[in-house]
């Protein structure tokens, strides 16, 4: 068994390689898309949106609620894109821990 100096540094490093791994999500840009193209949104993998596209054809007053639904479709496509690069680059960092099955980090 490791002594307990070596197990609180593994947790320090442990901690200081999440918090990177937090930091890096913000640089990483995901876009959901819906309409074939018609609604684009650029999110951070931490689900920051950084920027809305929208097709010119869809600003008419007889296409609001399509927009309102290719927007609502375009927001959840980004979010579930930005949760699978979080997902990824989380596990990345704790691939080598002895954690339980199914234990998520952060908490």
């Amino acid at each position: 068994m490791k002594n307990l100096d070596e197990i609180l540094a593994m947790a320090q490093n442990v901690q200081n390689e999440l918090q990177k791994a937090q930091e890096n999500l913000d640089t990483i840009e995901v876009e959901g898309v819906s309409g074939g193209g018609l609604v684009r949104v650029k999110a951070t993998a931490k689900g920051r949106i950084s920027n809305i596209s929208i097709d010119d054809s869809l600003m008419q007053a007889s296409e609001k609620q399509m927009l309102e639904d290719l927007l609502a479709a375009a927001f959840n496509d980004a979010r579930t894109k930005a949760d699978a690069v979080s997902s990824t680059e989380m596990s990345k960092m704790t691939s080598g821990l002895p954690l339980p099955p199914g234990f998520k980090l952060p908490f």
